[in-house]
């Protein structure tokens, strides 16, 4: 049995840079000292989710990659011997930015980089006005506590990302996620939209014999240019096993602090019941690589 203790940070972020990295960071070591292994953050979490408007000066909120932020998490890690998985702004160059998770390892380096792939651009959520899609590819990254496959949110609701990172031996599915409900849905709708968007990630689990995690921030953030009534961001962040069971699932409108037990040898048993990797018509797939079909 290879037991990993997982340990969740669902936050609500505030105006303050300094008081966000400030509760993480207090977060971080509680949940070291209670004992996890591996601690997930959610996306963007040194800042409120700045995407909801297009405005040039929050480009000022990136930083390089080595930085200040891998600096901060990477002395706590080291501190804590624990593998931090962060969220940050990444700027590459002048003009050239990314929404980067990056991993730390239990030694305060950097394990490992992945740019987020699939960029969205929706009322309140204008990421293609700051991000450039990623270029390092769907590639795991290995740690102390196993082989870490870092997606990020939008990322989410592409069976074809999950598939990649399997294909490649990841044995997680993490997602850092920023998501929430819009004012003008109805409690239905936002209903079905957050049970679609936990259903669709337990069918990652499922599909490739793999445990899922999922980190969301929660609470509500302003748009501070008043041309939509803000985002409710949904929470609910969760840890699904290789056969999609919920091992936890969050609030929806309160943080948490969660460490949760997850068995990665598990993963081998599933998929010698469901051998859906030695089932896939691979030469019969060509036709995915096209837009539409039609």
């Amino acid at each position: 049995m290879k037991e990993l203790k997982i340990g969740i940070l669902q936050q609500h972020n505030v105006a303050s840079r300094e008081t966000n990295m400030t509760r993480l960071a207090e977060g971080i070591v509680d949940l070291a000292r209670r004992g996890a292994e591996l601690i997930v953050l959610q996306e963007l979490h040194n800042s409120l989710y700045f995407c909801q408007t297009e405005d040039v000066d929050r480009f000022d909120l990136a930083e390089p990659i080595p930085g200040p932020s891998t600096r901060f998490f990477g002395d706590l890690a080291k501190a804590l011997g624990v593998v931090i998985v962060t969220s940050l702004f990444e700027k590459r160059a002048p003009g050239l930015y990314h929404n980067t998770a990056v991993v730390i390892e239990r030694d305060g380096s950097i394990a490992g980089t992945y740019r987020k792939m699939h960029i969205p651009d929706d009322p309140a959520y204008y990421e293609k006005f700051y991000f450039t899609p990623g270029d390092l590819g769907f590639e795991p990254i290995d740690t102390s506590v196993g082989r870490l496959g870092v997606l990020v949110c939008w990322d989410q609701w592409y069976p074809e990302a999950a598939r990649l990172m399997a294909l490649a031996g990841a044995e997680i599915l993490i997602y850092p996620t920023a998501i929430g409900y819009a004012a003008s849905d109805t409690p239905q709708e936002q209903q079905r939209q957050r049970e679609a968007w936990t259903t669709v990630q337990r069918g990652h689990a499922v599909a490739n014999g793999l445990p899922v995690v999922a980190v969301n921030r929660v609470g509500f953030e302003p748009d501070p240019s008043h041309q939509t009534p803000g985002i409710q961001f949904w929470g609910s962040s969760f840890v699904a096993g290789p056969q999609g069971e919920l091992f936890y699932r969050a609030s929806d409108n309160e943080e948490e602090s969660v460490i949760v037990n997850i068995d990665l040898d598990h993963s081998e048993d599933v998929r010698r019941w469901w051998p859906f990797l030695r089932d896939r018509r691979i030469d019969q797939y060509g036709e995915i690589l096209k837009r539409f079909r039609k």
